[in-house]
């Protein structure tokens, strides 16, 4: 039967729930009304994907854009068009904001501010304190709401709530999925003479892998006594890996590209371009991560893409800021152990579309399957490039892999339909709205 779309992609090797193969997809309206061969069908807009592979949008539940507040470093446009450049689709953003992003208020400021503006959809984090624990349960039911965020170590910005007592009122008095920052408090404090002024080396000393193994059997332990669902963001030791997989009817892991990429060793290279929190450490670390994804313990892939001027990052350490660009690179990072033989395409996707999807009970994306919004990953798996700051869309302007030659490459960014990025430029204006999630839909 012919039949006509708004937009047919033509060509490509298809990667979703069922497996690889070559398959059109046809597009009206911003959603999928069919997978296929559409070889008889027309479309307003034929893209030609020959020698591509197509991937559900890359969804980042982990970044900071910075505003408001601190726009000088990043903001809601320059952060998002760094991830279309990078083939990201939708972006959850995090709290620690000036203001902190705590109240229906400085939720729905920062929702105005995205619309049509950001370049990809999204969703914001809101953070908890101590007080604002009883509006917990009307806050992460308003639109635009990726859920609760909790600090239980201190990091960038404001926001901590160290003490149990606050931790278990917040687990009674949220029903989503809640995601914590796990490093314990207490023992940072403790530990604050391991932190050797001038000698970014002792950043993962001090705060060890104790510090976050600890805090996490906390976690756990008072998600078990609530009967409450958590998330553990940016996983950083094998520790933890072998403790989580005995927990995962309760909790979710995150890992980003940066903690299964470099090691303690890279600091004499990188310096404090890879302090982060919690830190990047030495090797077997990132091995127990591997084993982590490998095995499916791991149940999510973020960029925790928290950008600082050069001029901070240059600062010694300790004044030098946490935190790393990366919501550009995962793609071209991961792609790179893909063809590398370290991770299967189809558990990349898992990683950062099926996963976001069933973790957040996303709305309509992270997966190709009709119904669903044209978000779409395009990607060249045998293309060779070398990131470089200049290709940076950051206000930051930097990336801990500048020079590095990489293999497997975005070319294309698609949004509800929308061609937004192709071939490393920007086509269409930013269209982003905000991100919908089946627990809260009416």
């Amino acid at each position: 039967m012919f039949k006509t779309f708004d937009t047919i992609f033509k060509g490509a090797t298809l990667v979703n729930h069922d497996g690889s193969s070559k398959r059109d997809i046809g597009v009206v309206s911003g959603r999928i009304v069919e997978i296929g061969d559409l070889t008889r069908a027309s479309g307003g807009e034929v893209i030609d994907c020959t020698g591509l592979h197509i991937l559900p949008g890359i969804i980042d539940s982990q970044v900071h854009f910075r505003e408001p507040g601190k726009e000088y470093k990043e903001d809601l446009e320059s952060g998002s068009r760094s991830a279309v450049l990078g083939g990201v689709t939708a972006v959850f953003e995090m709290p620690n904001t000036n203001p902190l992003t705590i109240s229906k208020e400085a939720l729905n400021d920062k929702i105005k501010r995205g619309f049509h503006r950001m370049h990809c959809d999204y969703a914001f984090w809101v953070g908890a304190t101590r007080d604002n624990i009883y509006e917990l349960a009307e806050l992460e039911k308003l639109p635009g709401v990726a859920g609760i965020k909790v600090f239980m170590g201190s990091s960038t910005g404001d926001l901590l709530v160290e003490d149990d007592r606050s931790v278990r009122l917040i687990l009674q008095n949220t029903r989503r999925r809640i995601a914590f920052h796990s490093e314990d408090e207490a023992r940072l404090k403790e530990r604050k003479a391991f932190c050797v002024t001038e000698d970014v080396l002792s950043h993962p000393v001090w705060r060890d892998e104790a510090t976050a193994l600890q805090c996490t059997q906390r976690l756990v332990k008072i998600a078990r006594e609530t009967g409450a669902r958590i998330h553990i963001l940016h996983l950083s030791t094998a520790e933890e890996v072998e403790f989580l997989k005995e927990y995962k009817d309760i909790a979710t892991v995150e890992v980003t590209h940066h903690h299964l990429t470099l090691s303690a060793d890279d600091y004499q290279r990188f310096g404090t371009f890879i302090q982060m929190n919690p830190p990047i450490r030495e090797k077997r670390h990132r091995e127990g991560l591997w084993y982590g994804v490998q095995q499916g313990i791991i149940d999510i892939l973020g960029s925790d893409h928290a950008p600082h001027t050069l001029e901070e990052k240059y600062k010694p350490y300790p004044l030098s800021p946490s935190g790393i660009t990366g919501v550009q690179t995962t793609a071209a990072i991961m792609l790179t152990h893909v063809n590398a033989g370290k991770i299967s395409l189809e558990r990349f996707v898992d990683l950062t579309s099926h996963g976001p999807n069933r973790v957040f009970g996303i709305s309509c994306k992270g997966r190709i399957a009709v119904g669903y919004d044209a978000d779409l990953t395009i990607v060249d798996l045998k293309r060779q490039e070398i990131i470089t700051n200049t290709l940076v869309g950051s206000r930051a302007g930097w990336t801990p892999y500048d020079g590095k030659k990489v293999k497997g490459w975005p070319v294309g960014t698609i949004i509800r339909g929308m061609r937004v990025m192709w071939e490393g430029e920007i086509v269409t204006s930013s269209q982003g709205e905000p991100v919908k999630f089946t627990e809260v839909l009416l």
